[in-house]
């Protein structure tokens, strides 16, 4: 008697969206690292992505955050402020943080050359959106990290919101003025028990020079 064998057409190979990406949390900029990066920016006369830079480590924002950000938020009045308040996308609360002196001046000078006059985002872009898009930003990130000999695999956009709150709290040791600071939820509760206010947050951000 013959034996039949039935064999169940290929299924589809299914590939991961991740496969040959480097997941999980990406580390913070070392100073180093940082201070290489304004350097070479600087040197290029690169100034859009000087204040990008310089901006997006001081805000410690999201990258969402970063690119929709409007000139108002900054420089209502023209030139850069010391402090400036926005309202994150993914939670809906405010957020304050510092802008210090070096990421002032480099926001007064994109502003100074900048060709797209009409718009009121900070970082305008051709899309939809009107300003930079994510993908634009981190494209940018790993152009910036390849400048110095960094693998851009190894960083993300995050990378550049956690810098400077990590160095704050290996100085301070102040997790609760870093959760502040990044604008985590479920942390205002605790705030007045523990005697921080953002105006303190703030204080201590404004001592830490990257």
């Amino acid at each position: 008697m013959d034996t039949h064998v039935h064999s169940e057409p290929d299924s589809p190979v299914f590939t991961p969206w991740n496969k040959g990406k480097l997941t999980g949390a990406k580390p913070p900029l070392r100073p180093k690292h940082v201070w290489a990066v304004r350097t070479r920016l600087q040197l290029l006369k690169r100034f859009r992505d000087l204040a990008l830079f310089n901006l997006a480590i001081d805000s410690k924002l999201r990258g969402c955050d970063v690119v929709a950000l409007r000139i108002a938020d900054v420089a209502p009045n023209g030139y850069a402020v010391d402090r400036a308040s926005v309202r994150q996308r993914k939670t809906r609360r405010p957020v304050r943080f510092e802008i210090t002196e070096q990421t002032r001046q480099a926001i007064d000078d994109h502003l100074a050359q900048r060709s797209d006059a009409l718009s009121p985002y900070l970082f305008p872009g051709r899309g939809p959106a009107g300003h930079l898009t994510t993908r634009q930003y981190a494209r940018l990130l790993a152009g910036w990290l390849t400048m110095i000999g960094l693998d851009a695999c190894f960083y993300g956009t995050h990378s550049l919101r956690r810098t400077k709150a990590t160095l704050i709290y290996k100085k301070t040791g102040n997790l609760r003025a870093v959760q502040l600071l990044l604008g985590h939820t479920k942390i205002e509760s605790k705030v007045r028990y523990l005697g921080i206010e953002v105006d303190d947050a703030l204080a201590v951000a404004e001592q830490i020079d990257v």
